[in-house]
């Protein structure tokens, strides 16, 4: 287990009414006894050291645990909502909020036992929490790539900062449907630290490129398909409801992620 880190809540300037919000939504998380993980800017604190605002909790679980601490806050009266059965839920108190999450959204890759393996706590207010370890925390930024959020300097600085102990051949099998997603943002990596390319090791960057080369020896596919949805659910709509490619992501063009009015 790594060393416990006390956060200063203070310092990421929360929206006032929604501080005790977060503090008894972490102490019923852990009074409950289901596993789960904060992640999002409290992890990203712990790795590297940047703080900035937010206005959230990240809690990731696994999928069928995310009922269970649904039906628990449910149980104490809070709101809950199911955003989208495919990966969120969300319980409510007012208008304050955090995030149940347990898959990937567009890739479908699930939280796993694999993610609660490695131990890193911290203390956010007051209650002291596991963290999404560095690894998993890559892995669920390396799809966020849209028009108004891109993930890859939150990437970039946790490898910067974590690659020893970053389990780099668990991500490359976690990615291997995706590995080009993982390439770009190896190759971001090396461009934006020219001299620390070697933090990530060659035997990944070969891996990567000798996929590559070998990809191209393949001819184009029979189905015309465009990927970008699984990087932007928004961003690429166009191209499948107007110029003809098929959807991998299997997202409605018009979805939206907000509060439902009653």
């Amino acid at each position: 287990m790594t060393d416990l880190q006390v956060l200063d809540a203070a310092s990421f300037e929360p929206p006032p009414e929604a501080v005790d919000f977060y503090v008894e939504s972490l102490r019923l998380l852990k009074e409950s006894g289901i596993p789960f993980l904060l992640s999002g800017t409290y992890a990203l604190s712990c790795f590297t050291g940047i703080v900035r605002a937010t206005k959230d909790l990240d809690v990731f679980c696994k999928p069928s645990d995310a009922p269970k601490i649904l039906a628990f806050f449910k149980s104490k009266g809070y709101e809950i909502e199911i955003e989208d059965e495919r990966w969120i839920g969300k319980v409510w108190q007012g208008d304050n909020f955090f995030d149940v999450i347990f898959n990937i959204s567009s890739a479908s890759i699930p939280i796993t036992e694999d993610w609660f393996e490695q131990v890193y706590e911290a203390e956010v207010y007051g209650t002291t929490v596991r963290v999404t370890p560095p690894t998993q925390f890559i892995l669920s930024k390396l799809f966020l790539q849209t028009r108004y959020r891109y993930d890859a300097a939150d990437v970039v600085h946790t490898i910067l900062i974590k690659h020893e102990e970053i389990d780099w051949k668990w991500l490359l099998s976690s990615m291997d449907l995706y590995w080009e997603v993982l390439l770009i943002n190896v190759l971001n990596f090396r461009f934006v630290y020219p001299t620390e390319r070697d933090l990530i090791p060659r035997w990944l960057y070969d891996e990567l490129m000798e996929r590559l080369k070998a990809q191209d020896e393949m001819p184009p596919a029979s189905v015309k398909i465009c990927r970008g949805r699984l990087i932007s659910p928004t961003d690429y709509v166009i191209d499948v409801s107007e110029w003809g490619f098929a959807d991998v992501v299997g997202k409605g063009v018009d979805e939206k992620h907000e509060r439902p009015k009653h």
